[in-house]
């Protein structure tokens, strides 16, 4: 009896997540962005930031004037090397992914809180335009003072 319960239960939790899914999409785009960063130490002492950004339209239709923008970086802290901040495309097809990746020089020391970037898009069926936000970065360390590595108390340790 516990065990046919369990089942009927189970099997209403599966049944309400796929009706409950298929209502959160319809026939929409669903756009997600994930935004990452990463550090890269120069040997001139200079620190970069390599910041990628994946925009994926998980939904059932196309998402039109896509606008991706990333204003968390402020210019007094970077300086922008390579690529741009924000960028622009025509559309994202359903079940397509957009990549943007820029690269900037850090100016100050410091622990950094990166807020997700801003994709705004537009929906056929709907005047106003949509937005929907990247994830955040984990927080950055910038130019932080790294002690010299001691490899040979690994080799000791290992050995």
């Amino acid at each position: 009896m516990a065990t046919l319960m369990t089942n009927l239960l189970l099997t209403a939790c599966i049944a309400l997540f796929f009706v409950s899914a298929a209502t959160a999409v319809g026939d929409s785009p669903f756009i997600i962005a994930h935004k990452k960063a990463s550090l890269t130490r120069l040997k001139s002492g200079a620190e970069r930031v390599s910041v990628s950004i994946d925009i994926y339209n998980q939904g059932f239709s196309t998402a039109y004037d896509l606008s991706l923008v990333d204003y968390s970086w402020p210019q007094d802290a970077f300086d922008v090397i390579s690529g741009n901040i924000s960028q622009s495309w025509e559309k994202l097809d359903a079940g397509g992914i957009r990549s943007h990746s820029f690269e900037l020089e850090a100016k100050k020391q410091g622990m950094f809180y990166g807020a997700p970037a801003v994709i705004s898009f537009r929906i056929p069926t709907k005047a106003a335009l949509q937005e929907a936000y990247s994830t955040s970065i984990l927080p950055l360390d910038v130019l932080a003072e790294i002690p010299p590595e001691k490899k040979f108390e690994w080799v000791k340790v290992a050995g």
